[in-house]
């Protein structure tokens, strides 16, 4: 195998499929790229058997038609160090893989293409479009309610909800919840629900980027995702998501509405002084002005008092203050509305003028 390329054509898809690529390997193959060249095309492939990112490079000048297996981090960190419009050659002679650039010259050891195992993927049940700005956003607004590391395997990832007008994503770690819709036109019948894992989640929204088209394929087992010259697939998480409409708070009679970003700095200064491991803090909320409050085992106290529109009897109530800073990061609104009803039950937190995104996050006694 040999061929010429640019260092600028493929430093962002090498980055990008690199990134699939787990450190430790259970597998020495799975610490390689495959590299395909053929028919003025090259094609690499990464994966850890769970997420598989496949990307296609046109124009490229390929004298010897070869497949070979390259250490991919080895090979990422050269491209990226590389001069900006430096020319690469890249030969493959027995089981050693030698770049050249210029003056520079190094030699990589393969392993057969034939060792490298691929994620199963095939034709999907249910498919989709949506611009990858759109889909980008979907998993934005989201994504960071996800779990980490949970027993409940079913909640370390993104349940993605498909139905004849929209496509959902719903994200939650149990404490709190995260909810984005789209509208979308499918040929689904009823509703097709997936739960794609949290590293299937990061990959894609890494490669998401511009006003093309993204497609999205969801089988019994996988999810693929096509953007323009890369295709994701990941499997899919084999569990039962929650009912997630019986957690939205559907009687929230108090009704708080205040400016984001001073809510946002407000949560900010508090947090400093709030207890390191419970992150929490208090909110006293009267006709017109929200208290925030916090304070740590030290008997240090932070307060600030921010003005509101407040619709209801006063109310306290304890937050973990890291999930409110959370959702305010996400909304794009100058206001934000904060449903409540009494001290026990979730808050409801919208964005005025977004329809279909809502957030739910649990109270804490404090």
């Amino acid at each position: 195998m040999k061929f010429t390329i640019s260092r600028e054509a493929l430093l962002r898809p090498l980055q990008l499929v690199t990134g699939v690529v787990e450190r430790r390997q259970t597998l020495p193959v799975l610490a390689n790229l495959l590299v395909v060249a053929r028919n003025g095309a090259l094609e690499l492939t990464g994966t850890d058997l769970e997420v598989e990112l496949k990307v296609t490079v046109g124009s490229v000048d390929v004298e010897q038609e070869g497949e070979a297996t390259i250490p991919a981090r080895k090979l990422a960190d050269i491209w990226r160090s590389l001069p900006d419009d430096a020319e690469v050659k890249v030969s493959v002679e027995g089981d050693r893989s030698i770049v050249r650039s210029g003056r520079s010259r190094f030699t990589l050891s393969t392993l057969p293409a034939g060792d490298f195992p691929r994620v199963e993927g095939g034709a999907g049940d249910t498919e989709f479009h949506l611009t990858q700005d759109n889909l980008h956003k979907l998993i934005a607004q989201v994504s960071f309610a996800m779990a980490q590391q949970d027993v409940r395997y079913f909640l370390n990832g993104m349940l993605l909800e498909v139905t004849p007008d929209h496509v959902r994503a719903v994200a939650t770690d149990g404490h709190r919840l995260a909810m984005a819709t789209q509208p979308c036109s499918s040929a689904v019948s009823g509703r097709v629900q997936a739960i794609v894992p949290r590293k299937g989640v990061t990959e894609l929204s890494r490669l998401l980027e511009g006003e093309d088209d993204a497609t999205v394929m969801l089988g019994k087992n996988h999810v693929s995702v096509r953007c323009g010259d890369y295709v994701l697939t990941s499997k899919l998480v084999d569990g039962q998501f929650p009912d997630y409409e019986k957690v939205v708070p559907r009687d929230t009679n108090r009704s708080v509405v205040g400016d984001r970003t001073t809510l946002k700095q407000a949560f900010l200064r508090a947090s400093i002084l709030s207890n390191e491991k419970y992150r929490g803090v208090r909110l006293s909320i009267e006709s017109e002005q929200l208290t925030v409050r916090a304070n740590n085992p030290d008997q240090e106290e932070a307060e600030e008092t921010v003005p509101v529109t407040f619709d209801g009897e006063p109310l306290e109530i304890g937050f973990n203050v890291s999930y409110l800073q959370d959702v305010l990061n996400v909304i794009e609104s100058a206001e934000v509305h904060i449903g409540l009803s009494d001290t026990n039950n979730s808050a409801l937190i919208e964005s005025p003028g977004q329809e279909g995104v809502a957030y739910v996050v649990m109270p804490m006694r404090l």
